[in-house]
């Protein structure tokens, strides 16, 4: 099935480079040279995937985030030429799923894009039981996680993630287990986005995140769900 890939970046050189070679390997590819346009063409044409710069004009990519989030779960890969760790925690915490900084190969960004379709994919494709623990239930038919009796909305990889650690309470996965679990495939150095997805995760579903039930830190080792 032929995939669409939104491109976000001011660049016209950038794009026109991605474009080029997204679309030689298969991909149907959509632009915007803003945040603001590329709501606008996200509402119209529901890519599959989206390829975001964070400085742009008229409306930045972390913007962008902080408004589509609000209405869809499309997996976002941010690119920034930033490398303040602060910047790179932001994107993810208002919902990105993966990040590149500049320069980069377009083969290397193209793993990346596969790697996540290739994540996506699977969830689709696979429907087990609902899970459920304490006041936390997992649908994996609508992918869709319910506390209490309230629908919280994940990303993508905040789902993945979860997912992974609630059909095995109780084992201990490494941040590298994580990505590969989540990702496809382990790309040396991003295992700290493991820490932020974390984070996100437990600000929506512990009751005290500071003091968390269902997701424990094991120091050392990594993370495990509680499911007693």
């Amino acid at each position: 099935m032929e995939r669409t890939i939104l491109i976000v970046d001011d660049e016209e050189h950038l794009l026109n480079v991605l474009e080029a070679y997204l679309q030689k390997e298969g991909f149907t590819v959509q632009r915007a040279v803003n945040g603001q346009q590329a709501l606008d063409k996200a509402a119209r044409v529901e890519p599959d995937l989206i390829v975001l710069d964070i400085m742009m004009p008229v409306m930045d990519g972390l913007d962008f985030l902080r408004h589509y989030r609000k209405e869809s779960r499309v997996p976002v890969i941010m690119l920034t030429a930033r490398i303040a760790d602060e910047d790179i925690v932001v994107g993810l915490e208002l919902g990105a799923d993966d990040y590149m900084i500049k320069p980069f190969q377009p083969r290397e960004l193209l793993a990346r894009i596969r790697a996540v379709l290739r994540r996506t994919e699977k969830e689709e494709s696979t429907h087990p039981q609902r899970l459920r623990y304490g006041d936390i239930s997992l649908h994996p038919d609508r992918r869709q996680i319910e506390v209490g009796e309230e629908f919280i909305p994940l990303t993508p990889s905040e789902y993945g993630i979860l997912a992974v650690l609630m059909a095995t309470p109780g084992r201990v996965f490494s941040r590298l287990e994580l990505l590969e679990a989540t990702q496809g495939d382990v790309y040396k150095g991003y295992e700290r986005t493991i820490d932020t997805h974390i984070k996100n995760l437990r600000a929506k579903i512990e009751h005290d995140p500071r003091h968390p039930a269902y997701i424990r830190t094991v120091y050392g080792a990594g993370y495990c769900f509680e499911g007693d």
